[in-house]
């Protein structure tokens, strides 16, 4: 019983949320008529004002609060799996092999070649079983242009398949003894959405190198990095990096440590040419931010910095960059007519632990809400400083401290005189 008294006092000493000391509100707009579950786009700023991962987020009809629940876009990531070749050799100067693909959807495939400087040509066709007709899935091509500092690829996109077998023939410089195996791509079971955290088209050149800085709230989660290039050059593979700086005010003490800025780096590629005569068009322009600064994003207002090393290039001419999350809905159940706030700024509370929430089931009909405007909370006031008396005022104890010491002083000085007048 020891460990459950702990856990009610744990949630008894616990703050409770009250309309009163949370600092913003923003009201929730549900269609007329609605019964049932609605949902809402949860808008990127109300993280900067919130705790972090929204931990004092709080819904209300009237005075009443309401269970909810926040889903991210993606409700599973994209997976890969390895495969190996099957029936590997060559047939009519072409590389043949089959693969026997993994159960379920999958989309991306790439081949695990072994070798440089190459470009060849992969026909796909999928099958029922590993002898029946096939079905051609398309013709791509893959390439190896590092000389020409224009990168790798060796993906193919196919489109949405579920077919148990692939068949592959490559016309090219690619041999049986390149061919160490292909990684399948699964699909996610929904495809995620992004919301725009922050977009500039402030370029700045320093040096040789292209450099955009964008500001980003406290708390506010960053997924990933998003290029938009102008159309020249039409080809070029650019290394990037990406520093994340806090922006701290002055610190408390000259020991107080300085935040230290969390880098990554990254790759941005794109070629559209013919060349050797195979049509080349493969874009990656979206890098990973810095693993630490994302999903779990920082308890402080950051500058990111993106840095594009041109090296001995023209510069690219890139129209913007964007920092996007991933999008985030919050669903509750709503009777018609129905007013709804949302509340939030209250850093004392703890992430709220709702029924609702373990038992939710997303419904594809759900009524789409709309948040409003960011307003102040006009019946705002300051959660009384609950911490005890010791700790809201240091200096007493050290006082206190001070003063028993010099009192012990004063009874040890007193205790060696009188021993010193009895000595004989």
């Amino acid at each position: 019983m020891r460990p459950l008294a702990a856990l009610l006092l744990l949630a008894l000493a616990a703050p409770l949320p009250e309309i009163r000391y949370f600092r913003y509100q923003r009201p929730v707009e549900v269609p007329a008529q609605v019964a049932g579950q609605a949902c809402l786009v949860v808008d990127p700023a109300i993280f900067g004002h919130s705790a972090p991962q929204l931990a004092d987020l709080r819904l209300y009809r009237g005075a009443v609060e309401t269970p909810f629940v926040i889903q991210l876009a993606a409700s599973s990531a994209s997976t890969e799996q390895q495969v190996p070749p099957l029936d590997l050799g060559s047939r009519a100067g072409q590389t043949v092999f089959d693969a026997a693909m993994p159960l379920g959807r999958y989309s991306d495939v790439e081949l695990g070649i072994v070798g440089h400087d190459f470009i060849a040509a992969v026909i796909v066709s999928g099958s029922q079983t590993e002898s029946a007709v096939q079905t051609r899935l398309g013709s791509y091509t893959v390439f190896d242009l590092t000389r020409q500092k224009l990168g790798r690829s060796t993906v193919l996109h196919l489109p949405e398949s579920d077919f148990p077998y692939l068949h592959f023939r490559i016309a090219g410089p690619i041999v049986p003894e390149n061919i160490a195996g292909l990684s399948i791509t699964r699909l996610p079971a929904s495809q995620p959405k992004y919301v725009t955290v922050a977009a500039s088209s402030q370029i700045s050149q320093k040096g040789r190198d292209t450099v955009v800085e964008l500001q980003v709230p406290r708390n506010t989660p960053v997924d990933r990095v998003v290029f938009v290039p102008g159309a020249q050059p039409a080809s070029f593979s650019r290394d990037v990096k990406i520093s994340v700086s806090p922006i701290s005010g002055q610190p408390a003490t000259d020991a107080a440590e300085t935040p230290q800025p969390v880098t990554s780096f990254g790759n941005l590629l794109r070629v559209h040419q013919v060349q050797d005569g195979h049509r080349i068009d493969e874009e990656r322009l979206t890098v990973d931010p810095p693993w630490n600064a994302a999903p779990a994003a920082i308890d402080s207002p950051a500058t990111w910095t993106v840095t594009i090393e041109n090296g001995d290039d023209a510069p690219i001419q890139l129209a913007s960059v964007r920092l996007e999350m991933l999008e985030r809905t919050l669903c509750f159940e709503a009777p018609p007519a129905a007013a709804y706030t949302l509340y939030y700024g209250d850093s004392a509370l703890a992430a709220p632990r709702y029924d609702y929430a373990q038992l939710f089931r997303q419904q594809s009909n759900a009524a789409q809400a709309k948040v409003g405007a960011e307003q102040s909370n006009q019946a705002y006031q300051p959660r009384p400083d609950a911490r005890p008396f010791t700790e809201r005022h240091p200096a007493l104890l050290w006082v206190a401290l001070a003063f028993a010491i010099g009192l012990l002083g004063i009874v040890a000085l007193r205790s060696a005189r009188q021993t010193a007048q009895q000595a004989p």
